[in-house]
């Protein structure tokens, strides 16, 4: 850990799912309440547009995931907050196509394969973030970025049982959605390989959730293989990465993500520079804070982005025999903030 203050703190939570939230809750309380009621997105989220549309995935999640609605209760609890309006909040993704949730991953394959991954979100979250450090009663301990009201798994995460998770947005339109992309993330991390994981992403069927659109790049020390994994709007779409690779917030493989989905100017030049510095050799920790090219940067700290979005946390996650080496950075320069080996 570097002496200076970080941007990024550190929550240790354990024990039962409620116990869990309730540490999580209280962790994001003051920035979100600082932050969320003002904001446009949140408004709109919690308002009576999407009212029919959240209490159906509340049903949902409450039916096949209650021990993840336990843990969104105590969430609101620490919070302070209704339970309505933070459920609401953690179904963002899938109830507005242009919610402020960017990132990119870059995915190195091999027999150490690594993730990297920028985490980008509202700018107003800077200093209110934090990394959790989650042992949960049944269930694999975990590490996960955490936005203040949100439940862990839709950022970048790693798990006891040796699988690592990072998560990408994409803006996929015309969604009638029947449970939150954010808590089958939140399920993911509970799982102890990449086929538990891919069964909990096609959500007991063939095709895949009806959800919001999300990228999952998944990996295991038990096996080593890279999975690029498109999903939302009732599909699934699985690709095995062989060579190195990077992924913005648009669909690449998601057969209606590529036909109805919203690519922005970012994501489309944050793709485009991704590759350029792939093709030329850089490692993952140079791509994830290069800002420039020709186009809009891939380590964003712009106030004016136009997806309102800015960079506030940079995790590299190798997976070699003897672990999970990882390191977690909160700025765009200097030594990681967080770094360890997770057996």
């Amino acid at each position: 850990m570097s002496e200076r203050a970080p941007d990024l703190g550190w929550q240790k939570a354990g024990g039962s799912p409620h116990r869990i939230g309730l540490a999580l809750g209280r962790a994001g309380r003051r920035a979100a309440h600082a932050h969320l009621p003002s904001s446009l997105y949140f408004q709109a989220i919690t308002g009576p547009a999407h009212a029919q549309a959240v209490a159906r995935m509340a049903a949902n999640t409450r039916a096949r995931f209650p021990l993840i609605w336990a843990e969104i209760e105590g969430l609101a609890e620490g919070l302070e907050m209704p339970v309505e309006q933070v459920f609401a909040w953690n179904c963002r993704g899938d109830l507005l196509a242009r919610v402020p949730d960017g990132c990119t991953t870059v995915m190195v394959p091999g027999a150490e394969p690594v993730l990297a991954h920028n985490e980008d979100g509202l700018p107003f979250f800077r200093g209110g973030c934090f990394v959790a450090e989650v042992t949960p009663e049944h269930a694999p301990g975990f590490h996960a970025f955490c936005y203040p009201g949100s439940i862990p798994g839709h950022t970048f995460a790693f798990n006891d049982a040796g699988l690592a998770q990072t998560t990408n947005n994409i803006r996929l339109t015309g969604i009638e959605p029947d449970i939150p992309r954010m808590v089958l993330g939140r399920a993911v991390l509970t799982t102890d390989s990449l086929t538990a994981a891919l069964d909990i992403l096609r959500d007991g069927s063939d095709s895949g959730p009806n959800s919001g659109g999300f990228h999952f790049a998944l990996s295991s020390r038990r096996d080593p293989r890279i999975l690029s994994v498109e999903f939302g709007r009732g599909q699934l779409s699985v690709v095995e990465i062989t060579r190195v690779s990077a992924h913005a917030n648009h669909a690449l493989h998601h057969p209606l993500g590529v036909s109805r989905q919203i690519i922005t100017q970012s994501s489309g030049d944050r793709q485009i520079r991704a590759d350029q510095l792939l093709a030329e050799g850089c490692d993952p920790l140079t791509i994830l804070r290069d800002d420039g090219g020709t186009g809009l940067p891939i380590r964003r700290d712009a106030p004016d982005d136009p997806d309102d979005e800015n960079t506030l946390g940079t995790a590299v996650l190798r997976l070699a025999a003897d672990g999970i080496h990882w390191s977690i950075h909160d700025r765009r320069t200097g030594p990681a903030t967080y770094s360890g080996t997770t057996p």
